[in-house]
């Protein structure tokens, strides 16, 4: 049974500030590729980890441009949200986003957190789950989307997650899930989505775990220029084969990225992370918790609709660009 993997593909109409390409054909290319790789490998369904859109109330019009050409994969594709697919952080406005069109029309599937899909070619049965984002998704709960229950009558178990997934320890003020925390999930691959710099294939004794980074580069992180777009191979028999394939449509870092842009929005970086440091070590202030000030603004009755959709946008954005900083920092 093969699979094709892709994740974080945050399709928009405009062009970022950091790049200097035309951001909307680049990636109209990316899906051309993806397309191909499918075809060529002849691969029997496709799976997305999540933040289709760089956000929930898109352009018909876009929507309608790449909806035509996810349909021409002419495979099924299953997927979860990530945190720009929906409004406020909150799966459950997944009917009024452009993602939930696209399930609706069934172009998609989304995975919902209590599906247990079972997928069954050529005697091979495949278990298929997935979590999207949401608020506690790295927080005190984590164990509940990260670790699984495989069932006893599949040969093959794989959990989907949108969530900041690492292989060690990040920049303090955001919340994360490292690898060697959910070692016991009985997945025998965990796919994830949400970190944009990725960590490739990691294997942990018979298990996988893999992010092959985002489909695109919109983050503002020096480390965008040397890094290659990429889409992950799976392919499961008797053993399991997982291969990362390098998108040959992403042109190098320095002929698509404003590298003085990125330096910027770098510095930025560096002096809020420093200043939370300062913060911390004064003893003075509780840890960050972004999840918690998501959830204070959503429930103020005297902000309207429209503000709150976008003060929570933008603390998203906020947090996805810190998030993305250098680890070595």
């Amino acid at each position: 049974m093969k699979f094709l993997f892709f994740t974080d593909t945050h399709i928009r109409g405009t062009t970022p500030k950091n790049r200097t390409d035309n951001f909307y054909d680049t990636l109209k290319n990316k899906f051309y590729e993806v397309k191909q790789i499918s075809d060529d490998l002849e691969v029997d369904y496709i799976l997305h980890g999540g933040d289709w859109f760089d956000r929930p109330d898109i352009s018909p019009a876009i929507v309608r441009e790449f909806a035509i050409i996810v349909r021409s994969f002419n495979k099924p594709i299953y997927t979860i949200a990530g945190n720009h697919d929906i409004f406020g952080h909150n799966p459950g406005t997944l009917g009024r986003t452009m993602l939930g069109l696209l399930e609706g029309i069934g172009i998609i599937k989304l995975l919902g957190y209590e599906d247990r899909v079972i997928l069954e070619r050529d005697g091979l049965r495949v278990q298929l789950t997935g979590s999207s984002y949401n608020y506690g998704i790295d927080g005190e709960d984590f164990r509940k989307h990260y670790i699984i229950d495989k069932r006893t009558d599949v040969d093959y178990a794989i959990n989907l997650v949108h969530g900041m997934l690492l292989q060690k320890p990040f920049i303090e003020g955001i919340h994360y899930t490292l690898i060697d925390e959910i070692k016991e999930t009985e997945a025998d691959i965990t796919l994830s989505g949400h970190y944009h710099g990725g960590f490739g294939i990691v294997r942990n004794g018979s298990k996988y775990f893999i992010n092959p980074g985002s489909m695109v580069r919109v983050s503002n992180s020096i480390g965008e220029i040397k890094r290659k777009p990429e889409v992950v191979f799976l392919e499961l028999g008797k053993d399991i084969t997982a291969t990362t394939i390098p998108l040959k449509t992403a042109l190098p870092g320095e002929q698509v990225l404003d590298r003085q842009h990125l330096e910027k929005s770098q510095d930025r970086i560096l002096k809020l992370h420093h200043f939370y440091k300062q913060m911390s070590a004064a003893g003075e202030y509780m840890k960050i918790d972004i999840n918690s000030i998501i959830e204070e603004i959503a429930s103020n009755q005297e902000l309207s609709k429209d503000v709150k959709s976008e003060a929570v946008r933008r603390i998203a954005i906020a947090q996805e660009n810190l998030s993305t900083g250098e680890e070595d920092s």
